[in-house]
């Protein structure tokens, strides 16, 4: 029977065990505090053609706030969505015109996120007990914008969380315009559960996405949460259009080198972790010609030679040195030359 599953799947997608090879087919997630355009920047030496989202960024921030700061961001991101936070249609509207007109090739609407901030303003996860006014709102969007508009989600919320739930969901808000759905494979609870425990207790429930993507064939369904290697993306991509990966390409970013070289680029080796941050050197000399503090830019970059000799001293060096006011490249040289010396004396 799983079989009979797996190659109905394969059918759908009309390009073998891997999936449809569309442009989402692999995506790094939005991450409050985590994704800001350094990182992003950084990531970006990884392969050309990984998807990435922004931070969330309210509708109300982006049209009262410093909408220049908040929508920032350098051209090597691309292709590079920016998620919105919001429940009225015409602030969304405007916002995702003004994200347009800066240059970003998606807009997104955050419809997962559990925190009680987001909550009390009336958007995020708590959002999918009100399909209707998602689907208005991602109408008013696509009306402004000649971009794609897609939405990211969860399974469902408290005891909104069935497949009927879910179903009904999915429909109103694809009937609006919507053909791209992220789905964080876990419901939230907002009752009890911080943000953080949201993203672990919840338990993943992968064929829930996986029976959506084949019942709404027309729709392009991507699938986020707990995914953390080459084994796990090429198992969904074989369900899904697409994967998008969290936590794991922020704390261990070379598996984003992996995951490129495997499913966008096969043929080309994976990017190093070495050659990612040599790709990422000029920008960040760029950036501190402008004021921007080391620290900013390498606090992403703690990860990077995880599992490999050497990364605790990378880490320690970074960490130790890089948050001085003076910092400068010679601090990430130091830290790269940490690794070097360990390797050599392991060699």
């Amino acid at each position: 029977m799983q079989a009979d599953s797996t190659m109905a799947d394969a059918d759908r997608h009309g390009s073998g065990p891997l999936g449809r090879r569309g442009r989402h087919q692999l995506c790094v997630a939005p991450m409050m505090d985590w994704t800001d355009r350094h990182a992003r920047a950084f990531l970006r030496g990884f392969g050309p053609n990984i998807v990435l989202y922004t931070e969330m960024v309210t509708a109300q921030a982006l049209l009262r706030g410093d909408s220049e700061r908040l929508l920032g961001f350098d051209p090597r991101e691309h292709p590079l969505a920016l998620q919105l936070g919001g429940s009225d249609p015409d602030d969304l509207a405007r916002a995702a015109r003004m994200g347009a007109e800066a240059g970003y090739d998606e807009i997104n609407l955050n419809v997962g996120c559990p925190s009680d901030r987001v909550q009390s303003g009336r958007f995020g996860a708590c959002l999918m007990r009100e399909p209707e006014r998602v689907a208005a709102c991602v109408e008013a969007m696509r009306h402004a914008v000649t971009v794609p508009v897609s939405v990211k989600c969860r399974l469902g919320v408290d005891d909104h969380d069935s497949t009927e739930h879910l179903d009904a969901f999915i429909d109103t808000v694809a009937a609006a315009g919507c053909s791209l759905f992220i789905i964080h494979a876990r419901k939230a609870i907002l009752g009890g559960l911080s943000p953080k425990q949201n993203r672990d207790i919840p338990p993943l429930q992968y064929p829930r996405v996986h029976a959506l993507a084949r019942r709404r064939q027309d729709l392009e369904i991507i699938i986020n949460g707990g995914l953390c290697t080459l084994a796990d993306a090429k198992r969904e991509l074989t369900h899904v259009d697409g994967v998008m990966l969290g936590r794991e390409a922020y704390g261990n970013p070379a598996i984003l080198g992996i995951l490129d070289a495997a499913l966008l680029r096969p043929g080309v080796p994976a990017v190093s972790a070495a050659q990612a941050l040599g790709d990422y050197r000029p920008y960040i000399e760029a950036r501190l010609a402008e004021g921007v503090p080391l620290h900013a830019m390498t606090r992403h970059l703690l990860g990077l030679f995880q599992g490999m000799p050497g990364a605790r001293r990378f880490r320690r060096v970074l960490s130790e040195q890089g948050c001085r006011s003076a910092a400068g490249i010679e601090v990430l040289d130091a830290a790269v030359a940490a690794v070097d010396r360990t390797e050599a004396d392991a060699a």
